[in-house]
């Protein structure tokens, strides 16, 4: 027998066959972060724990938050020399160009310190080499003036331009001489930055080269690879 109509089963005294509502499908949507989060991905961050760095963003906790000094948990984890955290952070898609009140990125401050696997990794996921500090300096120049051979060796190789000029008027060759103690470690930064195309000439804001300052300092060694290199 058909199913009866609506209006034949109502003559019939028969109640029509029920069509079911369709189900509801609830969709919370993406977790949402909040401040208890976002200071256990700091908290995490500065403590060098990566796993609760992933599981504070899988629960949602914002990646780019800022505390009171304007760091990003990547920036803050970086300061602390938290390599696993930061390591997190980064594969997480953490910003490494994101720059805190004192102008300090991720890849800035690992450049300039030395924290040699921090800065590996920005440079592995769009690290800015032209970006400066609040000297107006880019990362090879404090790298330099530290004497760090290995950090200036992959700032170099990494493309960050070797004449370039900060506020106080110093090249990453005049703060490596002016900064430095002559030792063997700034003798192979100097000879670096040579090799890499710095120019010796360029004179700091009182008209002084690299070569005038090495004299005055009496760092011999690199007087003498100044002027081999024509360093004038």
């Amino acid at each position: 027998m058909e199913n009866p109509t609506p209006q034949a089963a109502a003559d019939a005294g028969t109640a029509p066959p029920m069509t079911p509502e369709p189900a509801v499908v609830s969709n919370p949507g993406p977790p949402v972060s909040t401040p208890e989060l976002e200071r256990a991905l700091f908290a995490a961050a500065v403590t060098d724990d990566a796993d609760s760095v992933r599981a504070a963003v899988r629960r949602g906790a914002a990646i780019e938050a800022r505390d009171d000094g304007g760091r990003t948990p990547l920036v803050a984890a970086t300061k602390a020399n938290a390599a696993a955290a930061a390591a997190a952070l980064i594969a997480a898609g953490a910003d490494v160009n994101a720059k805190d009140d004192m102008q300090d990125s991720a890849f800035l401050y690992a450049g300039a310190e030395g924290l040699d696997e921090i800065l590996a990794g920005t440079l592995g996921h769009g690290a800015d080499v032209r970006s400066i500090n609040r000297f107006g300096g880019t990362a090879l120049i404090p790298a330099a003036e530290h004497g760090l051979v290995e950090t200036v060796r992959t700032l170099i190789r990494a493309g960050v331009p070797v004449n370039h000029v900060n506020h106080p008027g110093w090249t990453a060759l005049l703060e490596a001489v002016v900064y430095g103690d002559g030792s063997a470690r700034y003798v192979d930064v100097v000879g670096q930055l040579l090799d890499a195309g710095a120019d010796p000439t360029i004179r700091d804001s009182q008209g002084r080269t690299v070569l005038q300052h090495a004299r005055g300092l009496g760092q011999h060694d690199i007087v003498a690879l100044l002027v081999a290199r024509d360093g004038t």
